[in-house]
């Protein structure tokens, strides 16, 4: 990957939007990338609704930085529609039997396989396995970009660290720098328009008993090119006599 990975987290689950669970994945994973460098580019919790999965993966098919962790829904009950959906947005629409999980799964329940839960080893073309270490009932992967878990965080949290490990190499290191400025962010837009592109910036309003602060920060891979262009920030608040902090 040379360039900087999109990462999308994918929750699919009636019961998380209806409130019958809370939501687990979320905060695993965005701390699990952080220890890589990375950060999630969006975080979409959905239900278990046909057309607003395909949009949805369709969404992100289109991001060619994308890379999908999408957790639910690969079970074997009737509203368990992401292995059918992952194969028609990113395969070609058709589940084969994956041998080795098929083997696995009758290995587990042997005639209670049958006739639902061998379903489960029906997958999209070229599926490679993520094991799960808490009863092998196994998640995929496609083109080790797109990968998808079962909705128990206790099955997919071992998933995660197995993708996160063998799959996603650590981030080039990403200098930040910023200050905490008392005044309104309005004072800092035209600014904030003319730093380089290759930077990304962060600008927090907030306020403090009833007075405008704003929390600034730039950062990147270049950490000269990051002081250079935080200069012209801290320049133009000693110029207008305008208190900051660094942090």
């Amino acid at each position: 990957m040379n360039n900087k990975p999109h990462f999308y987290a994918v929750i699919i689950g009636s019961e998380i939007l209806n409130r019958r669970r809370v939501d687990q994945h979320f905060d695993y994973l965005s701390l699990a990338l952080q220890d890589k460098g990375f950060s999630l580019f969006a975080s979409l919790t959905i239900k278990d609704d046909e057309n607003l999965i395909t949009s949805t993966f369709e969404m992100i098919k289109n991001d060619p930085l994308a890379i999908i962790f999408c957790f639910g829904g690969i079970g074997s009950t009737p509203d368990d529609l992401t292995r059918q959906l992952s194969a028609n947005v990113f395969s070609d629409g058709k589940l084969y039997r994956h041998t080795q999980f098929e083997q696995d799964i009758l290995t587990r329940l042997e005639d209670r396989a049958y006739p639902h839960p061998i379903k489960m080893s029906d997958l999209p073309k070229d599926a490679g396995l993520l094991f799960n270490p808490i009863n092998n009932m196994s998640g995929f992967h496609l083109n080790h970009r797109h990968f998808f878990m079962p909705g128990f965080p206790e099955m997919a949290q071992p998933m995660m660290d197995e993708i996160i490990n063998n799959y996603i190499p650590k981030a080039k290191t990403v200098f930040s720098k910023g200050f905490i400025a008392e005044c309104g962010e309005g004072r800092l837009t035209q600014l904030m328009t003319e730093v380089d592109k290759s930077l990304e910036l962060s600008s927090l309003p907030m306020m403090n008993n009833g007075n405008p602060k704003v929390e600034f920060s730039l950062s990147g891979e270049d950490n000269k090119l990051v002081e250079s262009e935080l200069k012209k920030f801290t320049d133009f608040l000693d110029e207008t006599e305008v208190t900051y902090t660094f942090f």
